[in-house]
């Protein structure tokens, strides 16, 4: 195959249809170098095409504790006692630049992930009571 840019939807397609046939080549061949070419400019233009944006910060640290087996309780000494870890995972309270230092240096997440401002959750309509949604005035019988 002759390698050239992928400019358009259709060079896009025609690469991932190539890598699918040249997959599974033996290293040092023709093929697997043909198979490198064309993933660096696959990957190239899904960076430019497709971008993926930077996950919320909080999000972020629930994902890391997730995945460390840890609760939020574990962030105690990291960016200050209790009160500050749950208003900072409530999104009460933002991340200072020396929280995102230690929990960039402790848990190993980008710093350029927990700069950014966490994102507000989607609005919730507020709750009602059972005890408020059941009361109905009472009927009057004649």
């Amino acid at each position: 195959m002759e390698i050239k840019p992928i400019k358009t939807k259709s060079d896009y397609e025609a690469a991932l249809r190539r890598i699918e046939a040249v997959w599974g080549a033996t290293a040092g061949t023709s093929e697997s170098d043909e198979l490198e070419i064309l993933v660096t400019l696959v990957e190239a233009y899904e960076r430019e095409h497709y971008p993926i944006d930077l996950p919320d910060p909080v999000e972020a640290i629930k994902f890391r504790l997730e995945q460390e087996g840890k609760d939020y309780r574990a962030l105690i000494g990291v960016i200050g006692q209790r009160t500050r870890v749950y208003e900072v995972m409530r999104r009460a309270r933002p991340l200072s630049l020396n929280m995102i230092r230690k929990l960039h240096s402790r848990l190993e997440i980008p710093a350029e992930v927990l700069i950014q401002p966490a994102r507000k959750p989607a609005h919730r309509a507020p709750r009602t009571s059972r005890a408020l949604r059941s009361r109905r005035p009472a009927r009057r019988s004649a």
